[in-house]
């Protein structure tokens, strides 16, 4: 560390040295001073210093110096306490670069404003962005994270359930008992008689999300609250409440019933709590139409409790939460918009070969490696396929074996880990029929199951179905094969594919 000087010759602009006009005080020690004279310190007008200082800061990375070393100093030299904590976040990046005046790739406000919400785009920069890494901000990225754990997530399980408690109990929050005489028949439709096992799927949701956003780990924090959206999907997909439905005068499928619909009801109003912060119209509104009269935003998450849903309670009208954006056309949209050059829609319009970056995106976190080995040998774990090099190369087929392979788009409706297996995952996937199937994958060292409900993926939907476990896979999901060690990356899709589609 060197001395520094805490005032300028040079700079005319900025405000002059007590006593000796012709130095100006150094900019960061005025700057810097501003947090805690606007607070009060050091005059009469405002009287908020002793109940905010002293803080937490949340800085950009190249401001880290100033912020790590001058500013404890002046402190310290003044004889006043020094930040609780200071935590330096990354940059958002605009197709892998950094955003300039001089490349013109900065992000239009107005563009943001037409075409999404608020809660949209506060919901994107939380959940996308690792905290204290680069970020890379697309409006390709924004629309499928949008469409993916908002529309697919949070407003379809909003929209589905306080819709089937009007059409199937008269509006009003169903009772969440069921009698010990039927507990057989909500077992075999897959419901614990015992509300307490959803109540403990929520605390764990909750527990994650406190730790992980008091940790300043947003992007897990909001994780964490999701999983309570794919168990409660899951228990919807398992119990199938419009087949409950259509003998409500047998006591204990009604019950049933009520049970399930109590249990995402309840699902919703722990979701409102915990994502206030994050989205607080679209969690008002689900608030609302829960018929909650306390105010949300003085709601404690760490204070929430089963059975918080009176029954009996009056349901509100529902209101379309996050409706799907329609990708292609916004995109169309938006690009007639950006005519600025090096104005990036998608990652496509990114830096182009030789084009200096600065700050470069994120690369793919590692591998999670495995905790023990799976007897599943690895050339059958998984129901994905992953082409080596040499395989696609030697491997010359013609145009006809091609078409025997029927490849299909699905949404993964539930994921789940297989017991006593690192290596599979379950899922029941949508594929545009009938009813959904179930397809294993070899894919949990490297994918947590919640985050994928939702997602679009390629299957081999007429493979042979083999057992696996236990369990029947009745089809193949689609990955690339990365690196030395062959991580697997899921297939997707960059525009919204309807289920079942065929890829040719």
């Amino acid at each position: 560390l060197k001395d520094l000087s805490i005032s300028r010759v040079s700079v005319q602009w900025g405000i002059p040295v007590p006593d000796d006009p012709k130095h100006t005080i150094y900019v960061w020690l005025d700057a810097l001073s501003n947090y805690i004279t606007a607070l009060g310190w050091g005059n009469d007008q405002y009287h908020d210093y002793e109940r905010y200082w002293p803080a937490l800061h949340l800085v950009g990375k190249h401001i880290l110096r100033f912020h790590t070393v001058y500013w404890p100093a002046f402190l310290m030299a003044a004889g006043l306490e020094v930040p609780h904590m200071v935590y330096a976040h990354g940059m958002w990046l605009s197709g892998g670069r950094r955003m300039s005046k001089t490349l013109g790739n900065g992000i239009e406000p107005a563009i943001l404003h037409r075409h999404f919400t608020p809660d949209m785009i506060r919901y994107f920069v939380l959940r996308e962005m690792v905290f204290g890494q680069d970020g890379d901000f697309t409006y390709e990225a924004l629309i499928n994270r949008v469409n993916a754990d908002l529309a697919s997530g949070v407003g379809n399980l909003s929209s589905r359930t306080l819709t089937m408690i009007h059409r199937y109990a008269n509006g009003r929050v169903p009772s969440p008992n069921i009698a010990e005489e039927n507990y057989l028949l909500a077992k075999r439709a897959g419901v614990d008689a015992d509300s307490m096992a959803h109540a403990t799927v929520l605390e764990h949701a909750r527990n994650g999300f406190v730790m992980h956003f008091d940790d300043y780990a947003f992007s897990r924090a909001v994780e964490a609250a999701l999983t309570a959206v794919a168990r409660t999907d899951k228990l919807i997909s398992d119990a199938k409440p419009w087949d409950l439905a259509k003998d409500q005068g047998n006591e204990a499928q009604r019950q049933t019933l009520n049970a399930v619909l109590y249990r995402a009801a309840e699902t919703l109003r722990w979701l409102a709590v915990m994502l206030y912060p994050v989205m607080p119209e679209a969690t008002g509104a689900i608030w609302r139409q829960l018929g909650q009269t306390e105010t949300l935003a003085a709601c404690d998450p760490t204070k929430l409790a089963w059975g918080g849903l009176t029954e009996g309670g009056r349901i509100g009208e529902v209101e379309p939460i996050f409706p799907r954006i329609d990708k292609r056309k916004t995109m169309a949209e938006i690009e007639k918009q950006t005519d600025q050059p090096g104005v990036h829609a998608t990652q496509a319009d990114a830096a182009k070969p030789g084009t200096a970056t600065t700050g470069g995106a994120q690369p793919e976190p590692p591998p999670r490696g495995a905790t023990e080995a799976d007897a599943v040998p690895q050339n059958e774990a998984s129901g994905v396929r992953q082409a080596s090099e040499t395989e696609s190369r030697a491997n010359i087929i013609e145009i006809d074996d091609f078409a025997k392979v029927e490849l299909r788009v699905g949404q993964v409706l539930t994921a789940e880990r297989v017991p006593k297996s690192d290596k599979l995952l379950r899922f029941t996937v949508d594929l545009g029929e009938a009813s959904p199937r179930q397809i294993l994958a070899g894919i949990a060292q490297y994918y947590e199951p919640e985050p994928l409900v939702g997602r679009k993926i390629v299957v081999v939907a007429n493979l042979k179905p083999r057992k696996l476990r236990g369990f029947e896979s009745q089809g193949m999901v689609l990955a690339a094969s990365v690196g030395d060690e062959g991580r697997p990356v899921l297939a997707t899709f960059t525009e919204d594919v309807p289920n079942g589609a065929r890829l040719k």
